[in-house]
């Protein structure tokens, strides 16, 4: 039985690759901090729903103590070390950079020094299309350079890439970074604008529409996502012995490293976006159209074919059916 140790179980993805991994039989141990960032019920509420299955077990702790995470770490010995906690959210590091500093790189190293202490044989970690900043080619490829990122949420996490590269090189660690893009679904953050729209439309208060709506994301669903994780679970990249990388592969020449992009390959204008929010509620919004916030990009589109050509699949859910999946979780959570 496969051991996966995944950090930020009670958090809104790795909620749902737990859930998943334990329904294919895999022993769970999630880790996390249960931080404040916002409401912790919605975070006891998925823990407790875990809980319910006897294959997973759980710590609660910041990754930033290093012992209390080694300890945990070296005493649940996983094969496999899933790393998606973070502080997350891009607007929020405009007001607190530090907090992603001490999250996003301390807590990031404290697992990839654990991961290279116990051998294990895959370490897999969330990255973010922020990465990809400024870039203006699209869609955005792993093979392109990313150093423009535009916020310190953004630049930690390609620090967290630098860091890995780094590891999976010196210490022979198998290591995969995965590139999130736009995630929604049930259970998803509440400060994340599907859940914010549909809070404030149903409260008939206004949403905040930035840029005027000319925006554009990838939206994955949350589903699509985590089985994405799952199959890349057993994609085990490996040092290329010449040093020569397949055309197109990210695959490091010199470790076994590689990045993946985790989109839906199509790019969703935000204005359609709200308009289908609108015919699932039934209920128009109010739209308070803005100007562009700081730090945030026009548009994100993944290109998907390495994830295709490592593990066949590719997300397809539709951002209409995705929208309405939420819509149905969140009327009977809240009762509204």
């Amino acid at each position: 039985m496969t051991r996966v140790l995944i950090t930020g179980t009670a958090g809104f993805i790795g909620f749902h690759l737990a859930k998943f991994l334990l329904a294919e039989g895999f022993r769970v141990h999630g880790y996390d901090g249960m931080s404040d960032y916002y409401d912790v019920r919605i975070k006891q509420k998925r823990h407790a729903m875990l809980l319910q299955n006897e294959g997973f077990t759980m710590t609660e702790g910041l990754l930033e103590d290093e012992a209390l995470f080694g300890s945990v770490a070296e005493e649940f010995a996983p094969d496999v070390i899933v790393h998606l906690a973070a502080q997350a959210g891009v607007r929020y590091s405009l007001e607190n950079p530090r907090a992603y500093l001490d999250s996003n790189v301390i807590g990031t190293f404290n697992v990839m020094d654990a991961a290279r202490r116990l051998e294990v044989k895959h370490l897999l970690m969330a990255s973010t299309s922020s990465v990809y900043g400024a870039n203006t080619e699209m869609p955005f490829i792993e093979t392109e350079k990313a150093d423009t990122q535009l916020t310190i949420y953004a630049a930690t996490k390609k620090a967290n890439e630098s860091m890995a590269h780094s590891y999976a090189h010196l210490y022979d660690l198998p290591t995969t970074m995965f590139r999130f893009f736009t995630v929604y679904g049930p259970w998803g953050r509440p400060d994340l604008a599907l859940y914010k729209f549909v809070d404030a439309i149903l409260d008939d208060r206004p949403i905040d529409i930035y840029n005027n709506g000319d925006m554009y994301r990838d939206f994955t669903y949350v589903d699509d996502l985590v089985r994405a994780i799952r199959l890349l679970i057993d994609a085990v990249p490996e040092r290329p012995e010449d040093g020569i990388v397949p055309e197109g592969d990210s695959l490091s020449p010199v470790a076994p490293y590689r990045v993946v992009n985790i989109g839906n390959s199509d790019k969703v204008r935000l204005l359609d976006f709200v308009d289908a929010i609108e015919e699932c509620l039934g209920q128009k919004a109010q739209r308070n159209y803005m100007g562009m916030q700081t730090g945030d990009v026009p548009a994100t589109w993944a290109n998907a074919d390495l994830l295709k050509k490592l593990t066949g699949y590719r997300p397809q859910t539709d951002f209409r059916d995705g929208i309405a999946r939420f819509v149905e979780w969140y009327r009977e959570y809240y009762q509204k």
